[in-house]
Protein backbone atom coordinates (compact mmCIF):
# COMPACT_ATOMS: atom_id res chain seq x y z
CA UNK A 1 0.00 0.00 0.00
CA UNK A 2 1.44 3.35 -1.02
CA UNK A 3 2.23 5.74 1.95
CA UNK A 4 1.91 9.57 1.62
CA UNK A 5 5.15 10.49 3.97
CA UNK A 6 6.92 13.69 4.59
CA UNK A 7 10.41 14.09 5.01
CA UNK A 8 12.40 16.38 6.87
CA UNK A 9 14.61 17.61 5.20
CA UNK A 10 16.84 16.35 2.29
CA UNK A 11 19.76 16.30 3.94
CA UNK A 12 22.94 13.63 2.53
CA UNK A 13 20.95 10.77 4.59
CA UNK A 14 17.56 12.56 4.60
CA UNK A 15 17.31 11.79 0.54
CA UNK A 16 18.56 8.59 0.56
CA UNK A 17 15.81 7.74 2.85
CA UNK A 18 13.30 9.38 0.80
CA UNK A 19 14.93 8.02 -2.00
CA UNK A 20 14.15 4.43 -0.41
CA UNK A 21 10.52 4.79 0.81
CA UNK A 22 10.31 6.36 -3.24
CA UNK A 23 11.47 3.42 -4.86
CA UNK A 24 9.08 1.20 -3.12
CA UNK A 25 6.21 3.16 -4.67
CA UNK A 26 5.05 5.77 -1.59
CA UNK A 27 4.69 9.27 -1.98
CA UNK A 28 7.12 11.67 -0.29
CA UNK A 29 6.53 15.37 -0.13
CA UNK A 30 9.56 17.66 0.84
CA UNK A 31 8.83 21.36 2.61
CA UNK A 32 10.99 24.02 0.24
CA UNK A 33 10.73 26.96 2.63
CA UNK A 34 14.12 27.82 4.20
CA UNK A 35 15.86 25.16 2.48
CA UNK A 36 18.82 25.56 0.14
CA UNK A 37 19.26 25.03 -3.57
CA UNK A 38 21.63 22.10 -2.35
CA UNK A 39 18.35 20.58 -0.52
CA UNK A 40 16.33 21.13 -3.72
CA UNK A 41 18.86 19.66 -5.81
CA UNK A 42 19.06 16.94 -3.35
CA UNK A 43 15.25 16.46 -3.50
CA UNK A 44 14.76 16.23 -7.20
CA UNK A 45 17.81 13.57 -7.49
CA UNK A 46 15.89 11.38 -4.90
CA UNK A 47 12.31 12.04 -6.58
CA UNK A 48 10.90 14.32 -3.73
CA UNK A 49 7.88 16.15 -4.28
CA UNK A 50 7.97 19.89 -3.16
CA UNK A 51 5.78 21.51 -1.26
CA UNK A 52 5.93 25.46 -0.30
CA UNK A 53 4.88 25.31 3.59
CA UNK A 54 5.06 22.75 6.31
CA UNK A 55 1.50 23.69 7.04
CA UNK A 56 0.35 22.77 3.72
CA UNK A 57 2.90 20.28 2.86
CA UNK A 58 1.23 18.30 6.80
CA UNK A 59 -2.26 18.90 5.04
CA UNK A 60 -1.87 16.19 2.44
CA UNK A 61 0.16 13.35 4.09
CA UNK A 62 -0.20 10.40 6.69
CA UNK A 63 3.45 10.20 8.21
CA UNK A 64 6.50 12.52 8.94
CA UNK A 65 10.34 11.18 8.76
CA UNK A 66 12.58 13.29 10.42
CA UNK A 67 16.07 13.60 9.62
CA UNK A 68 17.88 16.51 11.01
CA UNK A 69 20.81 17.90 12.83
CA UNK A 70 20.14 16.59 16.39
CA UNK A 71 19.98 19.96 17.92
CA UNK A 72 17.60 20.73 15.93
CA UNK A 73 15.21 17.66 16.55
CA UNK A 74 13.29 18.90 19.23
CA UNK A 75 12.52 22.19 17.81
CA UNK A 76 10.71 20.24 14.45
CA UNK A 77 9.00 17.56 16.40
CA UNK A 78 7.13 21.05 18.41
CA UNK A 79 6.59 22.95 14.92
CA UNK A 80 4.96 19.70 13.55
CA UNK A 81 2.51 19.12 16.17
CA UNK A 82 1.76 22.88 16.89
CA UNK A 83 1.01 22.96 13.12
CA UNK A 84 -1.98 20.43 14.45
CA UNK A 85 -0.72 17.13 12.83
CA UNK A 86 -1.46 13.39 14.53
CA UNK A 87 0.16 10.96 12.46
CA UNK A 88 3.01 8.74 12.33
CA UNK A 89 5.76 10.35 13.41
CA UNK A 90 9.27 8.88 13.44
CA UNK A 91 12.14 10.68 14.21
CA UNK A 92 15.54 9.05 12.89
CA UNK A 93 17.75 11.65 14.01
CA UNK A 94 20.96 11.28 16.41
CA UNK A 95 19.20 12.04 19.95
CA UNK A 96 19.71 10.80 23.69
CA UNK A 97 16.98 8.58 24.83
CA UNK A 98 15.86 11.55 26.92
CA UNK A 99 15.33 13.19 23.83
CA UNK A 100 13.47 10.55 22.42
CA UNK A 101 11.00 9.96 25.15
CA UNK A 102 10.53 13.67 25.42
CA UNK A 103 9.12 13.56 21.79
CA UNK A 104 7.53 10.34 23.05
CA UNK A 105 5.53 12.44 25.67
CA UNK A 106 4.97 15.57 22.67
CA UNK A 107 3.45 13.10 20.33
CA UNK A 108 1.95 9.86 22.22
CA UNK A 109 2.00 6.42 20.45
CA UNK A 110 2.10 8.24 17.03
CA UNK A 111 5.60 8.52 17.86
CA UNK A 112 8.12 6.08 16.11
CA UNK A 113 11.93 6.02 17.75
CA UNK A 114 14.65 5.39 15.32
CA UNK A 115 18.19 5.49 14.57
CA UNK A 116 20.46 5.28 11.75
CA UNK A 117 23.79 3.36 11.65
CA UNK A 118 25.79 3.67 8.12
CA UNK A 119 26.60 5.73 5.57
CA UNK A 120 23.43 7.31 3.13
CA UNK A 121 21.00 4.27 1.74
CA UNK A 122 21.85 4.20 -1.69
CA UNK A 123 23.29 1.10 -1.85
CA UNK A 124 21.94 -2.15 -0.43
CA UNK A 125 23.34 -3.62 2.57
CA UNK A 126 25.41 -0.62 4.24
CA UNK A 127 22.98 1.48 5.93
CA UNK A 128 20.19 0.06 9.16
CA UNK A 129 17.39 2.20 10.54
CA UNK A 130 16.63 0.78 14.09
CA UNK A 131 13.03 1.55 15.16
CA UNK A 132 11.43 1.65 18.44
CA UNK A 133 8.01 1.95 19.85
CA UNK A 134 4.28 0.42 19.07
CA UNK A 135 4.37 1.47 15.47
CA UNK A 136 7.95 0.35 14.21
CA UNK A 137 6.83 -2.73 12.48
CA UNK A 138 4.29 -0.90 10.85
CA UNK A 139 7.12 1.35 9.83
CA UNK A 140 9.86 -1.20 8.85
CA UNK A 141 7.46 -2.25 5.93
CA UNK A 142 7.56 1.27 4.18
CA UNK A 143 11.07 0.21 3.47
CA UNK A 144 10.49 -3.85 2.12
CA UNK A 145 13.05 -4.70 -0.35
CA UNK A 146 14.45 -1.15 0.10
CA UNK A 147 18.25 0.36 0.48
CA UNK A 148 17.23 1.17 3.72
CA UNK A 149 17.52 -1.89 5.81
CA UNK A 150 14.75 -1.13 8.40
CA UNK A 151 14.60 -3.09 11.98
CA UNK A 152 12.46 -3.10 14.94
CA UNK A 153 13.68 -3.71 18.01
CA UNK A 154 12.62 -4.39 21.34
CA UNK A 155 12.48 -1.62 23.91
CA UNK A 156 10.18 1.19 23.09
CA UNK A 157 10.78 4.87 22.94
CA UNK A 158 14.44 5.65 23.55
CA UNK A 159 15.92 1.92 22.34
CA UNK A 160 16.83 2.67 18.88
CA UNK A 161 18.26 6.26 19.98
CA UNK A 162 19.96 4.18 22.43
CA UNK A 163 21.71 2.14 20.23
CA UNK A 164 22.54 4.79 18.10
CA UNK A 165 24.35 6.55 20.82
CA UNK A 166 26.27 3.32 21.71
CA UNK A 167 27.40 2.68 18.23
CA UNK A 168 28.38 6.01 17.24
CA UNK A 169 30.01 6.80 21.21
CA UNK A 170 32.73 4.32 19.24
CA UNK A 171 32.78 5.04 15.70
CA UNK A 172 32.89 8.93 15.81
CA UNK A 173 33.70 9.21 19.34
CA UNK A 174 37.33 7.11 18.48
CA UNK A 175 37.50 9.25 15.34
CA UNK A 176 37.62 12.59 17.20
CA UNK A 177 40.22 11.12 19.64
CA UNK A 178 42.31 10.07 16.82
CA UNK A 179 42.38 13.78 15.13
CA UNK A 180 43.09 15.28 18.92
CA UNK A 181 46.16 12.59 19.55
CA UNK A 182 47.57 14.31 15.93
CA UNK A 183 46.91 17.45 16.86
CA UNK A 184 48.53 16.94 20.29
CA UNK A 185 51.95 15.21 19.00
CA UNK A 186 51.37 17.63 16.78
CA UNK A 187 51.92 20.62 19.17
CA UNK A 188 54.28 19.03 21.28
CA UNK A 189 56.94 18.24 18.08
CA UNK A 190 56.75 14.02 18.36
CA UNK A 191 54.58 13.37 14.73
CA UNK A 192 57.30 11.48 13.60
CA UNK A 193 58.46 9.21 16.78
CA UNK A 194 54.98 8.39 17.44
CA UNK A 195 54.19 7.46 13.94
CA UNK A 196 57.13 5.49 13.31
CA UNK A 197 56.09 4.06 16.32
CA UNK A 198 52.39 3.23 15.32
CA UNK A 199 54.16 1.82 12.91
CA UNK A 200 55.52 -1.17 14.91
CA UNK A 201 52.57 -1.37 17.08
CA UNK A 202 49.71 -0.45 15.53
CA UNK A 203 49.98 -0.35 12.12
CA UNK A 204 47.63 0.81 9.84
CA UNK A 205 47.04 3.69 12.35
CA UNK A 206 48.49 6.55 10.45
CA UNK A 207 46.35 6.16 7.50
CA UNK A 208 43.76 5.91 9.08
CA UNK A 209 44.27 8.82 10.61
CA UNK A 210 44.94 10.55 7.18
CA UNK A 211 41.28 8.82 6.43
CA UNK A 212 39.70 10.19 8.94
CA UNK A 213 40.47 13.58 8.86
CA UNK A 214 39.55 13.57 5.17
CA UNK A 215 35.82 11.85 6.04
CA UNK A 216 35.07 13.21 8.74
CA UNK A 217 35.80 16.99 7.89
CA UNK A 218 32.58 17.83 5.98
CA UNK A 219 30.65 16.11 8.10
CA UNK A 220 32.19 17.45 11.42
CA UNK A 221 29.66 20.78 11.84
CA UNK A 222 26.81 18.23 12.49
CA UNK A 223 28.70 15.68 14.93
CA UNK A 224 29.39 18.12 17.44
CA UNK A 225 25.70 18.23 18.55
CA UNK A 226 25.52 14.19 17.92
CA UNK A 227 28.67 14.18 20.63
CA UNK A 228 26.68 16.30 23.36
CA UNK A 229 23.42 14.37 22.80
CA UNK A 230 26.29 11.18 23.96
CA UNK A 231 27.32 12.88 26.70
CA UNK A 232 24.37 13.39 27.88
CA UNK A 233 23.39 10.05 27.30
CA UNK A 234 26.24 8.63 29.28
CA UNK A 235 25.66 11.21 31.87
CA UNK A 236 21.82 9.96 32.52
CA UNK A 237 23.03 6.33 33.01
CA UNK A 238 25.27 7.47 35.85
CA UNK A 239 28.35 6.99 33.23
CA UNK A 240 31.41 10.06 33.02
CA UNK A 241 30.38 11.96 29.79
CA UNK A 242 32.96 14.07 29.49
CA UNK A 243 34.91 12.35 26.87
CA UNK A 244 32.05 12.82 24.08
CA UNK A 245 31.64 16.38 25.60
CA UNK A 246 35.48 16.87 24.67
CA UNK A 247 35.11 15.21 21.16
CA UNK A 248 32.20 17.64 20.75
CA UNK A 249 35.13 20.19 21.20
CA UNK A 250 37.15 18.51 18.17
CA UNK A 251 34.40 19.34 15.95
CA UNK A 252 33.51 22.13 17.01
CA UNK A 253 36.86 23.20 16.07
CA UNK A 254 36.33 21.83 12.58
CA UNK A 255 33.09 22.92 11.48
CA UNK A 256 34.59 25.53 9.09
CA UNK A 257 35.91 23.03 7.01
CA UNK A 258 32.25 21.79 5.86
CA UNK A 259 32.57 23.08 2.35
CA UNK A 260 36.01 22.00 1.35
CA UNK A 261 36.06 19.59 -1.70
CA UNK A 262 36.12 16.10 -1.42
CA UNK A 263 37.22 16.44 2.29
CA UNK A 264 39.98 18.51 4.09
CA UNK A 265 43.65 16.98 4.55
CA UNK A 266 45.48 16.01 8.02
CA UNK A 267 47.44 19.02 7.96
CA UNK A 268 44.19 21.63 7.73
CA UNK A 269 42.20 19.62 10.21
CA UNK A 270 45.03 19.85 12.45
CA UNK A 271 45.51 23.53 11.93
CA UNK A 272 41.85 24.01 12.94
CA UNK A 273 42.55 22.27 15.99
CA UNK A 274 45.17 23.90 16.77
CA UNK A 275 44.18 27.31 15.94
CA UNK A 276 41.99 27.32 18.87
CA UNK A 277 43.96 27.99 22.07
CA UNK A 278 41.36 26.77 24.63
CA UNK A 279 41.57 23.83 26.23
CA UNK A 280 39.52 20.65 25.19
CA UNK A 281 36.50 20.79 27.53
Amino acid sequence: MSERILLLHPGAMGSSIGASLRGNGHAVAWVREGRSAASAERARGAGLQPVATLREALAGIDHVISVCPPDAALAVAHQVTTAGFAGTYLDANAVSPASAREMHALLGDAFVDGGIVGPPAWKAGTTRLYLSAPKAAEVTRWFEGSATDARAIAGGAGAASALKMAYAAFTKGSAALLLAIRALAEREGVTAPLLEEWDLSQPGLARRSELTARGTSGKAWRFEGEMREIAATFQAAGLPGGFHEAAAEVYRRMRDLKDVEGGADLESVLEALLRDARHFV
